[in-house]
């Protein structure tokens, strides 16, 4: 099973559909928060086909309105700030914060943990689980950049695009 893993979009739609566009091999998509605005949700949602998972960021703002529009499509799971599931026959938990993510990935108890907040791309092991931060889709710190999970291989790779331009 391939999992596709974005984080810090800032409803920066101009890299998100790009990145949407090269994520349709995967079965399931992790959103690490800071979404920003519904109308973000509603593009993930509307162009992504598999399940949707996602947690909160320090700058989603209209929850209520996010969560909302997470219930009028059925793939969309909000969890929260912090997410529990399992894909592919493993054990992944998704939050915002690097040091939730870091805790989380030290306890060895997911094959998986995921995390954003930083922009930062990065992947490291923490015994037997992989600790992700797949980077931002914003592209405010750098290129903007997204990470694709295989759960067969347990191995992820972050993928870079190219900055698009704002109309």
């Amino acid at each position: 099973m391939r999992i596709g893993i974005i984080s810090d979009i800032h409803d920066n739609l101009w890299n998100l559909r790009p990145a949407l566009a090269a994520l349709q091999d995967c079965q399931a998509l992790l959103v690490l928060g800071d979404l920003c605005s519904p109308f973000t949700l509603i593009e993930i949602a509307q162009s992504f086909n598999g399940s949707i998972h996602i947690v909160w960021g320090n700058n989603d703002g209209d929850k209520q309105h996010l969560a909302l529009n997470a219930m009028r499509h059925e793939q969309v799971t909000l969890h929260g700030d912090f997410g529990e599931i399992e894909l592919g026959g493993k054990r992944i938990a998704i939050a915002h914060y690097p040091h939730l993510g870091a805790a989380l990935a030290a306890g060895q108890q997911y094959d998986l943990v995921c995390h954003g907040h930083n922009h930062q791309r990065a992947q490291t092991w923490q015994g037997h689980t992989l600790l992700l931060n797949p980077g931002e889709i914003m592209g405010r710190f750098g290129a903007p950049s997204y990470a694709v999970y295989d759960t067969e291989r347990a191995q992820a790779e972050i993928i870079e695009l190219p900055h698009a331009s704002v109309p």
